[in-house]
């Protein structure tokens, strides 16, 4: 890969090179005007709680924590399992009859 390649790529994750050290001696600050513009209008403070919804928003988070979804899954696979295992005894008994 050439060098200018490499650059292009990785220039949106190392952040541009703001603050010179001609800028911070001097005093002024002017340079990094548009920067602390910038982050003087991001929000404070911990995020916001996102609302959480389907499954698990309506049986696992907040008062209406409940199981109720485990169990009905674990009764659901020994629904699918036994019926499974009926056909084939079924199926097994027709085919060797006395």
């Amino acid at each position: 890969m050439q060098p200018s390649l490499i650059r292009r790529q990785l220039g949106g994750l190392v952040p541009p090179k703001v603050a010179t050290p001609s800028i911070l001696s001097s005093g002024s600050g002017a340079g990094l005007n548009t920067l602390v513009n910038f982050y003087s209008k991001l929000p404070k403070g911990p995020a916001p709680q996102s609302a959480v919804s389907g499954i698990k928003g309506r049986w696992f988070n907040g008062k209406n924590a409940s199981g109720k979804p485990l169990v009905a899954l674990i009764v659901g696979i020994f629904g699918i399992g036994y019926t499974i295992d009926y056909q084939m005894h079924l199926k097994h008994h027709k085919n060797h009859a006395h």
